[in-house]
């Protein structure tokens, strides 16, 4: 197939075009070239990634895309300090100051060029990491399954993933992010076999008899008829059925919860109790406590994760040259970001807790010493197993 004038398949950015900043904003260009030619490209220059706020009021974010943000500089004249990735912050500390969640330190010509992709890094991947870590506390002990990556593009499924996994999401959907990410992939069926085959009778039936042995049955129970009529036409059919699934369409939903309690029962009356409820379809936080009460056993996230507001972080520098330095409306100087091992609080430039009087430690990890690795990278299990402990102990909020 000819491809179009761009000489692409497809609209993504690739690596090499990302590291030769290619993806920055073209005012970083210009003023790399007037600092050239003025002699101050080589400016020492310290400057903070903050957020400030966060988005509906959230009194926490997830820190995601660190890992990216050391690779983009790796091997440039830069230092990195960070939180480590899969950190529970606020936008502010108790006084009031915005915590920094990243340092970037070096020549200004350095790192000018990848301003702009280290905050669509850190940006989106946080967005939808801490939209993932509210919905996985809110359904306790519930399978959360990701089905997001239909509502975004194909190219940037994996960082999709990526940031609802390390957040305690159970599973994705893809094959190429179980690949990277050992990440268990899940999904029987859709709509699409059903209406194929002919009806659920039959999809259910070839299920049962094609599907691999080591694949759970979810059979998916509103294509045509009933919830729960549909659910007990699955468990006649598929007699190792694990779950079934309820996607009832919006026009015909009413009160879900009930429909929910409908199928859980009927189920239950015929000794289908071993039989799991999942339900999936424009379900986010403020739908999943009622059904979470009614007895469904785990949730189909889609596009309120992968579409998950941004966390508006900001890059600022705050010194030049060992000299404090900062726009309007930022508080200027490299802070000394500590942290309390034992509640989380952050503060800056104290050595006791000031809500509950522990040592405070240093927040930040170095992860690039003028471009060279100075602490590993964790690992995504490393990162994942942090994150699910931090939002055990951090309240929900709005």
């Amino acid at each position: 197939m000819p491809k179009d004038a761009t000489g692409r398949d497809f609209y993504i950015a690739t690596s090499e075009e990302i590291k030769a900043g290619k993806t920055t904003d073209v005012y970083f260009l210009r003023t790399l070239d007037i600092l050239k030619k003025a002699g101050k490209d080589r400016a020492s220059v310290v400057a903070e990634v903050t957020a400030g706020n966060l988005p509906n009021g959230w009194p926490w974010g997830v820190l995601c895309g660190v890992e990216e943000a050391v690779h983009l500089l790796h091997g440039k004249s830069v230092s990195v300090w960070s939180l480590p990735e899969g950190s529970l912050f606020p936008p502010r500390t108790a006084r009031g100051i915005p915590v920094p969640v990243m340092i970037v330190e070096g020549p200004y010509g350095e790192w000018a060029l990848y301003e702009t992709p280290i905050l669509g890094m850190v940006c989106q991947a946080s967005g939808i990491a801490t939209k993932a870590a509210r919905i996985r506390k809110l359904a306790g002990a519930k399978q959360v399954l990701s089905f997001g990556v239909r509502r975004m593009h194909p190219g940037i499924a994996p960082l999709i993933e990526r940031s609802v996994y390390l957040a305690g999401v159970d599973a994705i959907t893809t094959p190429l992010g179980a690949e990277l990410f050992g990440a268990p992939a899940m999904g029987t069926m859709p709509h699409a076999l059903v209406i194929v085959m002919g009806g659920p009778r039959e999809a259910f039936a070839a299920v049962h008899k094609y599907l691999e042995a080591k694949i759970p049955r979810i059979a998916l129970v509103d294509t045509y008829y009933d919830e729960k009529t549909e659910a007990l036409l699955a468990v006649e059919a598929i007699p190792d059925l694990t779950g079934v699934r309820l996607d009832t369409p919006a026009s015909r939903r009413g009160n879900f919860p009930a429909i929910v309690r409908e199928v859980r029962w009927e189920l239950d009356l015929r000794g289908h109790k071993d039989v799991q409820i999942f339900v999936s379809g424009s379900v986010d936080e403020a739908s999943i406590p009622a059904l979470v009460e009614a007895g469904v056993d785990g949730f189909g996230i889609g596009t309120s994760m992968s579409n998950a507001p941004t966390i508006d972080f900001a890059m600022d520098i705050v010194e030049v040259d060992g000299k404090p330095a900062a726009k309007r409306g930022k508080f200027g100087g490299r802070k000394d970001l500590q942290r309390c091992p034992k509640d989380g609080t952050y503060e800056i430039g104290v050595r006791s807790c000031p809500a509950c009087g522990s040592k405070m430690g240093p927040a930040f990890t170095q992860y690039l010493d003028r471009g060279r690795p100075a602490t590993p990278l964790p690992s995504l299990e490393e990162i994942r197993k942090r994150t699910v402990e931090e939002i055990h102990r951090a309240p929900l909020g709005p």
